[in-house]
């Protein structure tokens, strides 16, 4: 028939039923709570019972009792009366801010644009100095812990310096690399020292994926000069197995240190998680 406004949803309306595994009982459960019989409409072959004290049945909760006990050959099922399920659809933009309850979308659907968000961000250092070239650098290593200094869920670990990702995901993964030169004495000495990421797909053999050289050139004498270098990529880990990743410094003489310390960073490994695979 005709009507004037939107179409009504009404006509789009069912209710939820269920339907019992019969056996020879007067007692069932029901799949959701009601304050009383009248709430249900009960049908035992194909046939609606009355409701009611000292009637076909009562119900109160999740409790479904009969005055007789059913045989299990036969049919039993319920309509929810109290609870009709709309289909209909919302309108395109229709929803606005103002009917969306504080905390009723969760971060996987509120950060679907970054993959369920930042899961896990964490910080490795190296806690003393080296001189010279590590490949990996393998000891002194120690998730950062100063006061203040934080970390987002599961920690990275590190087996002589091969770090294992606590799950698949697409990771940024970043090497500072801080370094000095020179002895105080010696007249010219030159100093390069390299930071590399190495990656493995497979567990077994690693490749460069991501290098940066910090350059130290002192001829003057009687000086130790400092610099830093960073290096960065991207990971895409789609088996914590088999995805691993190890850090290399790389130095052209042995008068190079590459810098550690416990209570800060200078040498350091940074991880986060930005997303799923």
């Amino acid at each position: 028939m005709p009507y004037i406004g939107n179409q009504p949803a009404e006509q789009f309306t069912s209710f939820a039923t269920q339907t019992f595994s019969v056996s020879a009982t007067t007692s069932y459960t029901l799949d959701h709570a009601v304050t009383n019989e009248n709430e249900i409409a009960l049908f035992i072959n194909n046939v609606r019972q009355q409701p009611g004290s000292g009637k076909a049945y009562t119900a109160s909760g999740t409790a479904l009792t009969l005055s007789a006990a059913t045989a299990s050959t036969d049919t039993m099922y319920c309509v929810f009366l109290g609870r009709a399920l709309q289909t209909v659809t919302p309108a395109t933009n229709s929803i606005t801010n103002a009917m969306i309850t504080d905390s009723t979308i969760e971060s996987g659907k509120l950060f679907s644009t970054f993959k369920n968000g930042i899961t896990v961000a964490d910080q490795w250092r190296l806690t003393t100095d080296f001189t010279g070239s590590a490949d990996p650098i393998a000891s002194n290593l120690e998730q950062v812990d100063t006061t203040g200094q934080g970390t987002i869920g599961s920690a990275m670990t590190q087996s002589s310096g091969v770090f294992t990702f606590p799950s698949t995901g697409i990771y940024l993964v970043k090497f500072n690399l801080s370094v000095n030169t020179g002895d105080g004495t010696t007249a010219t000495v030159d100093g390069l020292c390299t930071s590399i990421i190495q990656l493995t797909t497979d567990n077994s053999s690693y490749s460069d994926i991501a290098r940066a050289s910090a350059g130290l050139h002192d001829t003057s004498g009687g000086n130790v000069h400092e610099n830093a270098s960073e290096v960065s990529t991207l990971i895409d880990v789609t088996n914590t197995s088999n995805v691993k990743v190890k850090f290399e410094a790389q130095s052209i003489n042995n008068t190079t240190t590459v810098k550690g310390d416990s209570t800060r960073n200078e040498t350091f490994f940074t991880f986060i998680r930005l997303g799923d695979t």
